[in-house]
């Protein structure tokens, strides 16, 4: 069985260095869009973790998730996969509309190749046409005659508008409300891949850390940093299955617990003493493997 969960940051997220130039600490980010990601390795071993501090089913996640090397024992493969966290929706402060998520061809295909959803691909398709070759700049369901993003003004002429009734919502049903924020319905603009882009990086979240001296409250033999992170209201996504095994019952718990606690809220990355990484999960059954 295949499933797609949806990510909701309620909080910041710091996804580990990649890189790290001069005091900048930076995210995770894909080699080929340089786009941010929360890796595989981070959601397996959060979640292993959280099914493994649950006592009564302990043993069985850890044969669920594979048990590991342990006193000359080989490790043994898992029942469970999961693919990399990807965006799907990106806040973007607007002065027109105090903020907006952005999204793109690009993130909207890669959502519905494991959704396999005909008519979301028609749609993704008709809407890379008219920001390729129609010369509109956005589509949107945002009001008004001008629509602000970031730096960025896009004027009637240059946008193409999505109706509150228009079949396309339907698509996004599934999609956590972030405590009712997410108004997707006066809120979504969708750009190209590009724009998209280029807007991520100016909007992700920079903080300064630095270390005081204790004695004279300055800057601690000049200790301070730059550090990235996605910023709140963000919406992700990932697929993630269950590997048909042997006899299905001894990890039957497991796998009930893991549905549950990715329908819950769940706390990834870095720096959790400082709240970050809190997200709002959303999880659905997917047919996204021919064999199955």
């Amino acid at each position: 069985m295949n499933y797609l969960t949806y990510s909701y940051l309620l909080t910041p997220l710091h996804t580990g260095a990649s890189t790290q130039a001069g005091n900048l600490l930076g995210i995770v980010r894909e080699v080929q869009t340089e786009l941010p990601l929360i890796p595989s390795s981070s959601l397996r071993g959060k979640l292993r973790s959280v099914l493994e501090s649950i006592p009564e089913i302990k043993a069985e996640a850890s044969t669920f998730f594979g048990e590991r090397i342990n006193d000359g024992q080989q490790p043994t493969e898992g029942e469970v996969w999961f693919a990399d966290a990807s965006l799907l929706l990106f806040p973007i402060a607007s002065s027109s509309h105090q903020f907006l998520w952005v999204t793109c061809p690009l993130w909207l295909s890669r959502w519905s190749r494991w959704l396999r959803n005909d008519e979301l691909n028609e749609a993704i398709q008709r809407w890379q046409s008219i920001l390729l070759t129609e010369g509109k700049k956005a589509i949107t369901s945002a009001s008004g005659k001008q629509i602000y993003v970031k730096g960025a003004i896009f004027n009637e002429n240059e946008i193409i508008r999505i109706q509150p009734k228009d079949a396309v919502w339907d698509f996004f049903k599934d999609l956590p409300k972030g405590n009712n924020i997410l108004g997707l319905r006066n809120k979504l603009v969708i750009l190209s891949n590009q724009d998209c882009s280029a807007l991520v990086e100016i909007g992700l979240q920079r903080e300064v850390r630095i270390a005081l001296d204790p004695e004279e409250k300055i800057v601690f033999k000049g200790s301070f940093r730059l550090e990235e992170a996605i910023p709140s209201e963000t919406l992700m996504f990932f697929p993630w299955g269950t590997k048909p095994a042997k006899d299905n019952s001894k990890t039957k718990k497991a796998r009930e617990s893991l549905i549950r606690v990715l329908n819950d809220r769940l706390q990834f990355g870095g720096l959790e003493g400082l709240g970050r990484g809190w997200s709002e999960n959303k999880t659905v059954a997917i047919n996204a493997h021919q064999g199955e």
